[in-house]
């Protein structure tokens, strides 16, 4: 598949970052990231410490987005991200923290 195929073929990506992500700024900075990406989706604390993040768009920006999630400039401390990827579903508008 070449380059532009991937920017065109759109994507859902959905992440479980585990690690020390929660009261650090992690799901700003996701969003951040997320943005000058051109995704929509959300970044969400759920109840046992991890971030669910959900991206939708061109897939090689989710990838990159993925790519950033495991990265090491992140705030706090990811110890390890499980992903699934989906086609993208739509509905989605901006990009936010929940």
């Amino acid at each position: 598949m070449t380059r532009v195929a991937d920017e065109e073929n759109r994507v859902r990506l959905t992440a479980w970052v585990h690690g020390r992500v929660q009261g650090v700024g992690f799901r700003w900075w996701t969003r951040s990231r997320a943005l000058e990406l051109g995704l929509v989706g959300s970044a969400a604390n759920l109840a046992d410490g991890r971030v669910e993040v959900i991206a939708e768009g061109p897939e090689l920006h989710c990838e990159r987005l993925l790519a950033a999630l495991r990265g090491s400039s992140s705030p706090g401390s990811v110890d390890h991200v499980v992903d699934r990827w989906s086609a993208a579903r739509g509905g989605l508008h901006g990009f936010v923290e929940r």
